[in-house]
This record gives structure tokens, sequence and C-alpha cells, in this order.
């Protein structure tokens, strides 16, 4: 007895294309180009020409103008503020970052959708907006200031103002980072290492932290980028004293409001240095590791 195998192929649709399953479509070779042309002209007009001409600026002057703007009082006085800050604001950051994405990620619990929430509000809340609340809760009128006052405590228009004005701008960009990378992870890999008797810390130092290493190197590096850059909380709480609470984006604005714009622009390049230093260390890093990056995606 014969059996027609035609009957056991699936039926054919009369829209089903005609193109083979295992094909691969492609667009057209104008097409790549045009879109490349495109991203190229954008970057172009809107990223390189901009970054080109502040180092053109700089350096109008000559060499020694340049260096110059860099030993004034005012200048050395903002940029040791600007890296203190950072240097305050990272590592705290570092710490939330980390406990607020083990808990969201590792565990379920009331609330947990309002923590995810707070933690993005910085990103839709204006800078502005975030120094006026500091200025309202520690200011000379605001709740806290009589206290502060008594107890001769100084917040607003003093540096512990600008480190919280940064934290608050800040601390999304490692928690963020690290969120869906631990939940991406799952926890299999942390109940194996404590039902082989593993403490906690031993746990997170030998298993979580290796590998979420290369989540929270870029974290970090957004996040003092980020922090050095920061303009509007902290033009609010600083008060704008010369020499004391002016951050490099400030002094930057005092010079170019002055018409000093070559210190200016020497001061922003300096800035933008930091911030292509950043990007140099983030793609040295993706790199020289790609394998174990990839390797930590896949797992």
């Amino acid at each position: 007895m014969s059996v027609d195998h035609s009957l056991l192929d699936p039926p054919k649709l009369p829209f089903e294309p005609l193109i083979e399953r295992n094909a691969v479509i492609t667009e057209q070779p104008w097409v790549r180009w045009l879109l490349t042309a495109l991203a190229l002209v954008f970057l172009s007009a809107f990223l390189l020409l901009p970054l080109v001409s502040v180092f053109v600026e700089a350096l109008r002057g000559g060499v020694h103008a340049y260096f110059a703007a860099f030993k004034e009082p005012d200048a050395l006085a903002a940029i040791k503020l600007t890296l203190l800050t950072a240097a305050i604001a990272v590592p705290l950051n570092l710490v939330f970052g980390i406990c607020a994405a083990w808990a969201i990620a590792k565990f379920e619990f009331r609330g947990k959708q309002i923590l995810i929430t707070l933690i993005d509000l910085p990103f839709s809340v204006s800078p502005v907006v975030a120094g006026l609340i500091y200025v309202i809760i520690f200011g000379a009128q605001g709740w806290a200031g009589p206290w502060l006052a008594a107890h001769d405590i100084k917040i607003i228009f003093a540096v512990p103002g600008i480190v919280l004005a940064t934290i608050f701008i800040t601390f999304p960009f490692i928690a963020r980072e690290l969120i869906p990378l631990m939940q991406e992870q799952g926890q299999d890999d942390e109940q194996a290492a404590l039902s082989l008797g593993a403490s906690g810390w031993q746990t997170f130092w030998n298993i979580t932290l290796p590998n979420i290493r290369w989540g929270l190197l870029y974290g970090v590096l957004l996040c003092n980028a980020r922090a050095m850059g920061e303009f509007g909380a902290v033009s609010v709480v600083s008060g704008h004293i010369r020499g004391k609470t002016n951050t490099m984006p400030l002094h930057i604005e005092i010079l170019y409001n002055e018409y000093a714009f070559s210190a200016a622009f020497a001061v922003a390049s300096l800035l933008a240095l930091l911030a292509l230093l950043t990007l140099g260390l983030k793609a040295l890093v993706e790199w020289r590791h790609a394998d174990e990056l990839a390797a930590t995606r896949r797992h």
C-alpha cells in the first residue's frame, strides 16, 4: 500500500510569499549608504563640529594663554571642587546603585515599583527644580534652616549642598545600569553558592560582583562624567561664590559672561577632555575584554 506523501505536506496558503524561508532579506546598497551618510552628517553637525570649535576657541590665544587660564586661583578652586564633588558623589551612588539593584532584581516586596519610579525621578525632574528642593529644605528660610543656623551648619551656598545636589542628579546611572543586568542573570548562581555553605558576603564578592563588574564600571564612568558636568542643580545651591562654591561649569559661565572667552573655552575644553577620557576608557574596556563581555551577556 503506497502513501501519498503530498497529503502530509501542510497546505499552501494563496498569499504565501515566494521568498524562501531561509533567504536573507537585505536592503538595497543605496539605502545603507544613505542612512550612513545621514548619521555621519548629523554627528558632524551636532557633535563633532561643536566639540572641535571648543578646542579651536580655547587655543585661539595661543598655548601660553591656554595654560595660563588654569593657573588662576578661581580656576584651580573650581577644578578642585569639581573633582572633590565627584569623588564623594560617585562612591555614594556606587553603594546605593548596588543595594537598589540587588533589592529590585533579587527580591519581591511591596513598593518595589515605587522604588523603581523614584530611581528614575532625576531623569524626569529638571536639575533646577532639584536644586530648588534643597533650597526649600536646607535654606535659611527652609524647613530645616533655623535648626541648621542654630547649630552653625551650612549646607546651601556651601560644599555640602553642591554634593547633595550632584548625588540627586546622578544616582540613577549606576542603579539603572545594574538592574536589568541582575534581572537577566537571575539567582541560580547565588543560590548554588549559598547551598554550598558560602556566606552572604562570600557570595556577593565571588559570584555577584564578577558577574556585574562590567555593568558596574560603565555605570561608574557615566556617573562620574555627569557629576563633573552638572550645572543646573549646582547653580541653584552654590551661590556662585568665587573660589569657594563655583564648580567648573559655573566658572565657565562666569568667564563667558565677563567676555573672557579664551579662558572660558580653555576650562570648557578641560571638561570635554574629561568626557572624552571617559568614553575612551569605556571603549578600551570593551575592546580588551570583548570575549568576557559577550560571555556575560550570554549568561
